[in-house]
């Protein structure tokens, strides 16, 4: 999934301008499989628990829940493509997964703090018929195996024009994988590089941390709540507040 380009829908309450996932050498990408065949239907999102290959249809959670105690931070939700990982456009293939500098560190870091750790991803090619469920839990696994394995997987399958509450911005991935967790979403923390990451979060009531690529729009650097230049330093920001390169507004 590349984020270059920008469409504007509506998901229940959240009309937004967003990133499209949709490389320039993907806008015409033919599907490889009848999308018909892996649609989801728009009220249920993928979950993964450890060390389990096949995902779990789960209803999208309905809404924000109540916003609780912003207490200790417990568990941290990573986007998948960008940020744990390089960003190739809707990669069905385990060999072409290569983690960001870093990744592994900031992820083990907070491991070591005994925190929970998990990854909300838009799939939308799944809908567009240009992933399989299969392709999508075994690209799952080798980012698992590289990067050591996440406490849940919340992954949406639908395309922009689904209108399902679980595509961010909208806040359903990161409320499910909460549920699964057991965390309050005030108590967790999505860290991604685009706005639609920080949106979810926002939407969710948990909080964001943005770490640009080149992909990142200006206007959405701008708008950052909190921002790093990496992964590590978004661990650092979580765990320590801000140091050079990292910062809240």
């Amino acid at each position: 999934m590349n984020k270059n380009s920008v469409d504007r829908y509506p998901v229940g309450r959240y009309s937004v301008d967003r990133q499209q996932d949709t490389a320039p050498g993907a806008r015409g990408a033919t599907a490889v499989v009848d999308p018909a065949a892996e649609r989801e239907e728009a009220g249920r999102l993928w979950l993964y628990a450890p060390g389990q290959r096949a995902a779990e249809r789960v209803p999208v959670p309905a809404g924000p829940s109540p916003s609780g105690d912003a207490g200790p931070l417990e568990a941290v939700l990573f986007d998948r493509d960008g940020t744990l990982v390089a960003d190739v456009p809707y990669n069905g293939d385990p060999s072409l997964v290569e983690p960001m500098p870093g990744a592994r560190a900031a992820v083990e870091a907070l491991r070591a703090r005994g925190l929970m750790v998990g990854v909300v991803s838009n799939q939308s090619g799944v809908a567009r018929g240009l992933l399989t469920g299969d392709q999508v839990a075994a690209v799952r696994q080798e980012v698992d195996a590289r990067l050591g394995p996440f406490d849940v997987w919340a992954v949406c399958p639908h395309g922009p024009g689904d209108r399902c509450g679980c595509r961010k911005p909208a806040p359903g991935l990161v409320l499910a994988a909460c549920a699964y967790l057991g965390v309050c979403p005030a108590r967790t923390a999505v860290v991604g590089d685009i706005g639609a990451d920080v949106g979810a979060a926002r939407a969710a009531g948990a909080r964001g941390v943005l770490v640009p690529t080149p992909m990142t729009r200006s206007e959405e650097v701008v708008a950052a709540r909190e921002y790093a230049r990496d992964l590590p330093g978004a661990v650092r920001l979580l765990l320590d507040g801000p140091s050079a390169g990292e910062g809240t507004v």
